[in-house]
C-alpha cells in the first residue's frame, strides 16, 4: 500500500509532550502513533455512522420499540 503525507496537525504542548513520551517508550515514531490513532478513530466513527444509518432505516420501516 502506498503511503503519503496528507495532513499536518497542530497539537497543544501537553498533547505533543504525551506523544513524544509515548514515542520514546514504545520505540515507535510519532508519525506511526498518529497514523494508528487516526485509523482507530476512523474505524470507531465509521461504525457509529453505520449503526445510526441502520437505526434510521429500521425506523423508516417501522421497526422501532
Amino acid at each position: 500500500m502506498k503511503k503519503q503525507t496528507l495532513v499536518s496537525v497542530r497539537l497543544s504542548e501537553p498533547v505533543a509532550d504525551r506523544l513524544e513520551n509515548l514515542s520514546r517508550a514504545t520505540c515507535r515514531s510519532k508519525s506511526f502513533l498518529a497514523a494508528q490513532a487516526i485509523e482507530e478513530f476512523l474505524a470507531l466513527q465509521e461504525w457509529q455512522v453505520a449503526a445510526i444509518q441502520e437505526g434510521i432505516e429500521a425506523a423508516d420501516r417501522g421497526e422501532v420499540v
